[in-house]
């Protein structure tokens, strides 16, 4: 019998094994990255930025593999994030009580055995079902989750939470943790080190079943599988690497409260940039951890509004980019791969300061009426993109309104103009894969 071509997709992961030149490199530059991230982004601010996406990659990839790989959607995940950061935080007190000997390095594996704890008591309930019907269990049990940490307050540490000092017992080769550069770089080795083993997760039997399971459950379940038990398989390992993140997190703040670890509001943050960093690629959680970075740390700071605008991204990504950022990346690479991209950049430029000029102009209203709402006291005068608006003005208010209508309707005129082209590219580079070219 002959045997069918391999789809590209389908090759990809064939591939998923295989230790090519192209693979070395990727790899290469992601450790390069790491390592040379602190000494080209030097500020303390940077620093602490830093850390934070290398847990947040670990913890987002996790995430990913119940809702990317598995067709799993939770609204819990940040419970054993939370779990895992609680039993890490308690084991460094131990520690540094001489009470528990164990270093600090190995801190995150005990955050991790939580996590997997965890999730193979709760998962058990919880991969029982699929579909709706898991989503609305997980939340439950987020909720769940969340009201105990009132309930047992020497545990959760109240509304206080649990705080330690990461600095006990011997130097690790005359590393004592206390500096926050050495705090980046362990989390940076364990960042590498858990992405690895998420990726070779992919090629291994029950990660290629748990794609099947996503895409096709009753096929499997005809063939002999049981699905429950491939779910919950991967609920397990999802639950040791989220742990594995909570207690880098633990480490990095030495703090741990219920209301940023457990609650329902952190599993919703790690489920959005999942989405919009791209959940059905491989890499699209990584780009979704560090705009989560972005949002909380810098665009909270610029803006009282960024949820707002956080929303508002979320919803035209999910309109017109379900597949997230990481499914714009690859398709412009597919465009570059057969030489169609240069032909779109005028048309990309024009989109880019067309929608520029609509963001403004809304970004300006909106701003003016957060600032009439909350900060009334300090005057009609608040400062915008380098400028001073009068938010009491009619002039502000009708500039902004033009600025915004001029945008939308310059963008929707670009925006035709570029399916168009879009569309004219997309048949040649089918033609030309028809006849075999490129493949």
């Amino acid at each position: 019998m002959n045997q069918a071509p391999l789809s590209p997709s389908a090759a990809g992961r064939h591939r998923a094994g295989r230790l090519s030149p192209g693979r070395i490199i990727v790899w290469g530059a992601f450790a390069l990255a790491l390592v040379a991230a602190p000494w080209v982004f030097t500020s303390s601010l940077a620093l602490t930025m830093l850390s934070q996406i290398g847990y947040l990659i670990i913890i987002c990839l996790s995430y990913n593999i119940l809702l990317g790989q598995g067709g799993m959607l939770s609204f819990g995940h940040a419970v054993y994030t939370g779990l895992g950061s609680f039993i890490a935080i308690h084991a460094m007190n131990l520690a540094g009580q001489g009470t528990l000997p164990i270093p600090l390095v190995l801190i995150p594996v005990v955050g991790g055995l939580a996590g997997l704890f965890f999730a193979a008591l709760l998962g058990f309930v919880t991969t029982r079902k699929s579909g709706t019907t898991f989503a609305m269990i997980t939340l439950g049990i987020g909720e769940l989750v969340a009201s105990m940490a009132l309930m047992f307050p020497g545990f959760f540490g109240g509304e206080g939470g649990i705080t330690t000092d990461r600095v006990y017992g011997k130097p690790f080769f005359g590393i004592s943790f206390g500096p926050a550069l050495q705090v980046y770089y362990l989390i940076a080795a364990y960042c590498f080190i858990c992405t690895a083993l998420m990726f070779a997760f992919t090629g291994t039997p029950l990660g290629r079943m748990l794609n099947a399971v996503r895409d096709n459950p009753e096929r499997v379940e005809f063939i002999g599988y049981n699905t429950q038990r491939v779910r919950y398989f991967a609920f397990i390992i999802a639950g040791f690497f989220a742990g594995v993140g909570g207690g880098l997190a633990a480490i990095n703040f030495e703090i741990v409260t219920a209301a940023d670890s457990v609650s329902v509001m952190r599993s919703g943050g790690y489920l959005l940039f999942t989405f919009l960093g791209g959940a059905t690629f491989f890499f699209g959680p990584i780009i979704g951890a560090v705009l989560l970075v972005f949002a909380s740390v810098l665009l909270s700071e610029l803006s009282k509004a960024w949820l707002l605008y956080l929303g508002l991204v979320f919803l035209f990504m999910v309109m017109y980019a379900p597949g997230g950022i990481a499914s714009l990346i690859m398709m412009n690479v597919r465009l570059a791969r057969f030489g169609k991209l240069r032909g779109l950049l005028p048309s990309y430029l024009a989109l880019t300061a067309t929608a520029l000029l609509a963001v403004l102009g809304f970004a300006a209203m909106v701003e003016m009426t957060y600032h009439l709402q909350l900060n009334a006291a300090l005057g009609p005068q608040l400062p915008f993109m380098g400028t001073t608006l009068d938010a009491r003005a009619p002039a502000s208010w009708i500039g902004a309104a033009v600025l915004f209508a001029v945008g939308v309707g310059l963008f929707e005129w670009r925006r035709r103009d570029f399916r168009r082209r879009w569309e004219a590219i997309q048949e040649a580079i089918e033609h030309r894969m028809q006849r075999g070219e490129g493949a």
